[in-house]
Protein backbone atom coordinates (compact mmCIF):
# COMPACT_ATOMS: atom_id res chain seq x y z
CA UNK A 1 0.00 0.00 0.00
CA UNK A 2 2.49 2.45 -1.41
CA UNK A 3 1.56 6.24 -2.55
CA UNK A 4 3.55 7.89 -4.48
CA UNK A 5 3.84 11.95 -4.09
CA UNK A 6 6.16 12.87 -7.37
CA UNK A 7 3.16 14.63 -8.94
CA UNK A 8 1.71 16.06 -5.62
CA UNK A 9 4.85 18.23 -5.34
CA UNK A 10 3.51 20.21 -8.42
CA UNK A 11 1.76 22.64 -5.58
CA UNK A 12 0.71 23.48 -2.36
CA UNK A 13 -2.76 21.91 -2.23
CA UNK A 14 -2.24 19.28 -4.73
CA UNK A 15 -4.46 16.02 -4.17
CA UNK A 16 -4.15 12.90 -5.25
CA UNK A 17 -6.74 10.28 -4.37
CA UNK A 18 -6.11 6.67 -3.76
CA UNK A 19 -7.73 3.40 -3.71
CA UNK A 20 -6.50 -0.06 -2.20
CA UNK A 21 -7.66 -3.67 -1.25
CA UNK A 22 -6.20 -5.93 0.83
CA UNK A 23 -6.39 -8.97 3.40
CA UNK A 24 -5.50 -8.75 7.28
CA UNK A 25 -3.00 -11.58 7.25
CA UNK A 26 -1.32 -9.20 4.72
CA UNK A 27 -1.13 -5.96 7.29
CA UNK A 28 -0.90 -8.19 10.23
CA UNK A 29 -4.31 -6.95 11.54
CA UNK A 30 -5.29 -10.34 13.18
CA UNK A 31 -6.40 -11.67 16.67
CA UNK A 32 -7.69 -14.70 18.55
CA UNK A 33 -11.21 -13.59 19.56
CA UNK A 34 -12.24 -11.92 16.31
CA UNK A 35 -11.37 -12.60 12.12
CA UNK A 36 -11.59 -9.70 9.22
CA UNK A 37 -13.54 -11.40 6.39
CA UNK A 38 -13.66 -10.63 2.85
CA UNK A 39 -10.77 -7.61 1.35
CA UNK A 40 -10.10 -4.83 3.28
CA UNK A 41 -11.03 -1.47 1.73
CA UNK A 42 -8.96 1.39 1.82
CA UNK A 43 -9.68 4.58 -0.14
CA UNK A 44 -8.88 8.36 0.51
CA UNK A 45 -6.50 11.39 -0.54
CA UNK A 46 -3.43 12.86 0.15
CA UNK A 47 -2.69 16.70 -0.20
CA UNK A 48 -0.01 18.59 -0.10
CA UNK A 49 0.00 21.18 2.78
CA UNK A 50 3.25 22.80 1.89
CA UNK A 51 4.78 21.76 5.43
CA UNK A 52 3.51 17.76 4.27
CA UNK A 53 1.40 15.69 3.44
CA UNK A 54 -2.08 15.13 5.09
CA UNK A 55 -3.26 11.54 4.59
CA UNK A 56 -7.11 11.27 5.08
CA UNK A 57 -9.46 7.98 4.10
CA UNK A 58 -11.56 5.31 5.27
CA UNK A 59 -11.46 1.80 5.78
CA UNK A 60 -14.30 -0.62 5.37
CA UNK A 61 -13.81 -3.97 6.67
CA UNK A 62 -16.25 -7.17 7.48
CA UNK A 63 -15.57 -8.76 11.34
CA UNK A 64 -16.57 -12.45 12.45
CA UNK A 65 -16.89 -12.64 15.85
CA UNK A 66 -18.58 -14.38 18.83
CA UNK A 67 -20.43 -12.11 21.05
CA UNK A 68 -19.44 -12.32 24.16
CA UNK A 69 -22.73 -12.53 25.90
CA UNK A 70 -25.01 -14.58 23.73
CA UNK A 71 -22.47 -16.64 21.96
CA UNK A 72 -24.15 -16.19 19.01
CA UNK A 73 -21.49 -16.19 15.77
CA UNK A 74 -21.93 -12.44 14.24
CA UNK A 75 -20.84 -10.49 11.36
CA UNK A 76 -20.61 -6.95 11.50
CA UNK A 77 -19.47 -4.64 8.82
CA UNK A 78 -16.94 -1.90 10.45
CA UNK A 79 -16.04 1.78 8.92
CA UNK A 80 -13.42 3.89 10.19
CA UNK A 81 -12.09 7.09 8.95
CA UNK A 82 -8.41 8.10 9.99
CA UNK A 83 -6.22 11.62 9.12
CA UNK A 84 -2.69 11.60 9.09
CA UNK A 85 -0.19 14.17 8.63
CA UNK A 86 3.41 12.95 7.12
CA UNK A 87 6.61 14.42 6.61
CA UNK A 88 10.07 13.90 4.96
CA UNK A 89 13.20 13.54 6.63
CA UNK A 90 13.99 12.66 10.12
CA UNK A 91 11.67 12.82 12.85
CA UNK A 92 12.49 15.77 15.75
CA UNK A 93 11.33 15.83 19.20
CA UNK A 94 7.94 16.80 19.98
CA UNK A 95 6.72 16.04 16.52
CA UNK A 96 3.25 14.06 15.72
CA UNK A 97 3.92 13.67 12.46
CA UNK A 98 4.68 10.50 10.53
CA UNK A 99 8.10 10.46 8.83
CA UNK A 100 9.07 8.70 5.27
CA UNK A 101 11.92 8.62 2.93
CA UNK A 102 11.79 8.96 -0.65
CA UNK A 103 8.45 9.27 -3.07
CA UNK A 104 6.17 6.83 -1.37
CA UNK A 105 4.55 7.68 1.54
CA UNK A 106 3.35 3.49 3.06
CA UNK A 107 0.14 3.48 4.80
CA UNK A 108 0.40 -0.79 6.23
CA UNK A 109 0.89 0.30 9.32
CA UNK A 110 -1.42 3.67 9.43
CA UNK A 111 -4.15 0.68 8.18
CA UNK A 112 -3.29 -2.06 10.69
CA UNK A 113 -2.87 0.54 14.08
CA UNK A 114 -6.32 2.23 12.78
CA UNK A 115 -8.43 -0.99 12.12
CA UNK A 116 -7.26 -2.87 15.80
CA UNK A 117 -7.21 0.25 17.79
CA UNK A 118 -10.98 0.99 16.22
CA UNK A 119 -12.18 -2.79 17.99
CA UNK A 120 -13.43 -2.56 21.19
CA UNK A 121 -12.69 -4.18 24.32
CA UNK A 122 -16.09 -7.13 24.70
CA UNK A 123 -17.25 -8.43 21.12
CA UNK A 124 -20.82 -7.76 22.00
CA UNK A 125 -23.39 -8.56 19.01
CA UNK A 126 -25.90 -5.44 19.97
CA UNK A 127 -25.49 -2.93 23.07
CA UNK A 128 -28.79 -4.45 24.53
CA UNK A 129 -27.73 -8.19 24.61
CA UNK A 130 -29.27 -9.89 26.69
CA UNK A 131 -26.96 -12.59 27.11
CA UNK A 132 -27.34 -16.41 28.58
CA UNK A 133 -29.37 -17.18 31.23
CA UNK A 134 -26.97 -18.17 34.36
CA UNK A 135 -29.64 -21.22 34.75
CA UNK A 136 -30.35 -23.03 32.42
CA UNK A 137 -27.71 -21.36 29.65
CA UNK A 138 -30.77 -20.08 26.82
CA UNK A 139 -29.66 -17.17 25.15
CA UNK A 140 -32.30 -14.31 26.50
CA UNK A 141 -32.49 -12.09 23.11
CA UNK A 142 -34.85 -15.10 21.41
CA UNK A 143 -36.89 -14.97 24.42
CA UNK A 144 -37.60 -15.45 28.64
CA UNK A 145 -36.77 -19.15 29.39
CA UNK A 146 -38.92 -18.48 32.60
CA UNK A 147 -36.07 -19.69 35.03
CA UNK A 148 -35.91 -17.96 38.49
CA UNK A 149 -32.69 -16.16 38.29
CA UNK A 150 -32.97 -14.27 41.61
CA UNK A 151 -29.68 -14.39 43.28
CA UNK A 152 -29.64 -12.87 46.93
CA UNK A 153 -26.73 -10.70 47.95
CA UNK A 154 -24.49 -12.12 50.24
CA UNK A 155 -23.75 -9.44 52.09
CA UNK A 156 -27.35 -9.12 53.30
CA UNK A 157 -27.50 -12.57 54.42
CA UNK A 158 -26.93 -11.54 58.14
CA UNK A 159 -29.96 -9.32 57.48
CA UNK A 160 -32.34 -12.30 56.35
CA UNK A 161 -31.95 -13.74 59.58
CA UNK A 162 -33.38 -11.48 61.63
CA UNK A 163 -36.32 -11.34 59.20
CA UNK A 164 -36.79 -15.23 59.79
CA UNK A 165 -37.25 -15.22 63.87
CA UNK A 166 -40.22 -12.71 63.36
Amino acid sequence: MHIHIAELNAGLGKELPFSFTTAAADIDATAADYAFEGPIEVEGHVTNTGTGYRVEGVIRARKRFICDRCLEECLETQEHAFSEMFRQGTPAENDDANFFDGDEIELQELVRDTLLAAQPLSNICKPDCKGLCPVCGANLNHGDCGCDRFVPDPRLAALQQFQAKE
